[in-house]
């Protein structure tokens, strides 16, 4: 753009009022709903806002930086290199009527704040943002403002010129590139498009023709043809008229304009101000336009002023449209601000120094019921994982573990070849379906008996092991004895690997549901089903996903008791297992209630004779029953020889009595794993959790980070108070205009 020194100092002096002067507060609607725009992006700091946005799209050099000049009444030169503009460059024309002189700001991109400059200074902030993306675009605008007397409360989005040439590889990127941004801004339905050419055949507008594929009616398209100066020669009385319609290559509801913007010799200073310049140039238009016998009609699209006079009534018009959405924008602001305002209340009471503590327990308190409720089953409740997605998170924690085995046999190759067996072979239940909670629980428990059935004697039973164990006693020694002496040896180790094994994976499941249970409690606000549930929960939800202390806290301290629990678990398994192979005789011992006794009680027959008859006969009877495995292996054990000639029979015998024996502790073991997690870490986990988070402690570092915390909340509570202030001074002003509005025309 060219500049002039004198007309900029005459424009800012006050000499002149830019042609724009009258336009934008005519109406009380603009004042307001300038008004109202200043106050919510300036002071609540919402930039993306429903109002009236202009986008300017053209050709480089074809005059839009001079169109912009117009419309603000003065001249300035933004400096974006030889590269040209490379991004959005926002101008918010403020119209204010306190000063004769133009202000200027740029808004800061960290703060999100405006600030002031002087016009020379903020020619180079805006060439500097263009500068810096070297040969790179963005859609990260740039924000100008410029208040005056003379500016009209509307807003220009300048996207770089298209580009028809371009001289190597880098230049094509780059002019792709634009062409993307300004499309992507072209696309914006909410967005009116002034589209600047050169004044010349309409059939070779291109930037026009980029506009007809986003809006094919041309609802929300300007033409603006530029340099009408240029035609003057070529225009007759015969074909003005044909010239301004287009030759019948313009649709006829388009709106256009022809005209010629200020323009002086390139090096020189011009003769006049810049507002005298815009005088002249429009004057000439009418003139040279009209002396050719161009129609009244026509007319009223030639020059400037017709083009400014336009854009008041179209800015007047899309004011009044956008008051409907603002004011919807509004309310829904001003409904999230309540719900904050609330939330910040009531965290700020929560966190008071002298109930502190006790609210902090309080929310573990809620956390450690609402997981009983989550163990119980609740659906939709997230995150949730598939089994394949749960093996792989759980094997990514432990890999750098030894502390227990990850896979049940050495023969499979890996994870995935385990899932795969798992999910081919045995069809683990639910294994593709995405699961928390109970559910989950019990997939897991079918996965880990699975595990601990894969558990083998680890060392072979040899011949010398045998006859060492024999040995000679005081009394009499049995095969019996062997027996046992040999399982205690290390058979039992195998399972009491795997048992690690089962305990890890129950630990990572509590873990993981953590985020499950504050799902859960979160969920309960404003849910048809809270009333089943403490309203309590929703709150202290709030409050542990707000408060990363209190999160933190809880969440350490339910790891603990996870942890604990695992050591427990552990301790009462491994006490079981080295109970059983002690003596397995004892936890072989066959059930005393067998199907046949079940099928046995007839209720009539206990009605004739008494209960307690019917008892007396039942005792004999359970206890003549309990044979099944016991026997089977009683029988073995009669089965192998004594005599000394017989000694690698009897060998053979103890070796397939051991591991048959070993065989029917692991099925029993396997057949009840639900049974002991249930009973040495789920009861006492979801029992002892609300007791353990009633004794939480906070140390001093804890309650100096509340305290902290406290005042930060204190300060976001005032500043939202503040804010939904302006929001509701904004909404009553709307509203009271739009009953003045209605008013009015009632007397009408």
């Amino acid at each position: 753009l060219k500049s002039s020194g004198q007309a900029r100092q005459r424009a800012r002096a006050g000499h002149v009022r830019p042609a724009m002067a009258n336009v934008g507060h005519k109406t009380e609607l603009l004042n307001l709903l300038g008004d109202v725009k200043a106050r919510v992006q300036d002071k609540l700091g919402i930039v993306d806002f429903p109002m009236p946005q202009f986008i300017l799209i053209g050709k480089q050099s074809v005059g839009k930086s001079r169109l912009i000049e117009a419309l603000a009444g003065e001249t300035f030169n933004f400096i974006s290199g030889t590269l040209g503009s490379r991004r959005p460059t926002v101008l918010e024309f403020r119209h204010v009527t306190k000063t004769e002189t133009s202000t200027w700001y740029v808004r800061d991109q960290k703060t999100n704040q405006w600030q002031q400059y002087p016009v020379s200074q903020v020619m180079l902030l805006v060439g500097k943002a263009h500068e810096e993306l070297g040969k790179n675009v963005t859609d990260v605008p740039i924000y100008v403002r410029i208040e005056s007397p003379g500016c009209v409360d509307m807003q220009i989005v300048d996207l770089p010129g298209f580009r028809e040439f371009a001289l190597d590889a880098d230049q094509q990127h780059l002019a792709q590139r634009i062409e993307e941004l300004d499309l992507q801004f072209m696309k914006d339905k909410r967005n009116v498009m002034l589209a600047v050419e050169q004044a010349g055949d309409a059939a070779t507008m291109s930037s026009l023709q980029k506009c007809r594929e986003f809006d094919p009616d041309f609802k929300r398209t300007i033409l603006i043809r530029n340099k009408l100066d240029k035609y003057y020669n070529d225009l007759t009385p015969e074909n003005v008229s044909n010239w301004v319609d287009g030759h019948g290559d313009l649709p006829p509801h388009l709106v256009r304009f022809a005209m010629t913007l200020p323009h002086w010799m390139e090096g020189k200073e011009p003769e006049q101000s810049f507002r005298e310049l815009t005088d002249t140039a429009n004057d000439t238009d009418m003139r040279e336009m009209s002396k050719r016998g161009l129609s009244p009609q026509f007319l009223q699209s030639i020059g400037f002023k017709n083009f400014s006079a336009f854009m008041e009534r179209k800015i007047e018009q899309m004011f009044v449209e956008a008051i409907g959405p603002i004011l919807q924008n509004l309310k829904e602001l001003k409904a999230t601000h309540d719900k904050d305002m609330q939330a910040l209340k009531q965290e700020v009471a929560d966190t008071d120094p002298t109930r502190l503590l006790n609210t902090t327990r309080e929310c573990g308190n809620s956390f450690a019921s609402a997981l009983v409720h989550v163990m119980e089953g609740i659906p939709q409740l997230n995150p949730a994982m598939d089994f394949e997605q749960e093996m792989k998170a759980f094997h990514e924690k432990h890999k750098t573990s030894d502390d227990f085995t990850k896979l049940p046999s050495q023969d499979f190759a890996g994870l995935g070849d385990y899932l795969d067996y798992l999910k081919n072979e045995v069809k683990l239940p639910a294994f593709e379906v995405e699961l928390n909670g109970g559910a989950s629980f019990r997939r897991l428990m079918q996965e880990v008996e699975i595990f601990l059935r894969f558990s083998e004697i680890a060392v072979e039973t040899k011949k010398r092991d045998v006859i060492q164990a024999r040995g000679v006693s005081m009394g009499s020694l049995t095969w019996r004895d062997v027996v046992v002496k040999l399982l205690g040896n290390e058979a039992h180790l195998p399972l009491q690997q795997r048992v690690s094994y089962v305990g890890e994976r129950i630990r990572w499941f509590f873990e993981m549901q953590k985020e499950v249970v504050l799902s859960f409690m979160l969920g309960l606000e404003s849910h048809p089903t809270s009333k089943m549930y403490s309203p309590l929960y929703p709150r202290h939800g709030r409050i542990i996903k707000d408060n990363e202390i209190t999160r933190t806290l809880l969440f350490e301290s339910f790891d603990t008791a996870c942890r604990r629990q695992l050591a427990q678990f552990k301790e009462l398994f491994e006490n079981m297992l080295t109970s059983t192979f002690s003596n397995p005789w004892v936890f072989l011992k066959g059930a005393t209630a067998g199907e046949e006794m079940m099928e046995s009680v007839d209720p009539e027959e206990m009605a004739r004779i008494g209960e307690v008859e019917w008892t007396k006969n039942r005792i004999p009877f359970e206890i003549q029953s309990r044979s099944g495995t016991e026997t089977v292996l009683a029988q073995w054990l009669n089965d192998i020889p004594t005599e000394a000639s017989q000694i690698d029979d009897a060998v053979d015998k103890v070796q397939m009595l051991v591991l048959k024996t070993y065989s029917f502790i692991r099925s029993q073991v396997c057949d009840q794993v639900e049974l002991f997690a249930e009973s040495f870490f789920k009861v006492p986990m979801l029992r002892r959790l609300e007791k353990d988070m009633s004794e939480l402690q906070l140390s001093p570092q804890d309650a100096a980070n509340y305290e902290a915390r406290r005042s930060r909340l204190e300060k976001e509570h005032t500043t939202k108070k503040g804010q939904l202030a302006e929001i509701d001074g904004c909404i009553e002003r709307i509203e009271a205009f739009k009953l003045k509005t209605e008013a009015r025309n009632i007397r009408r």
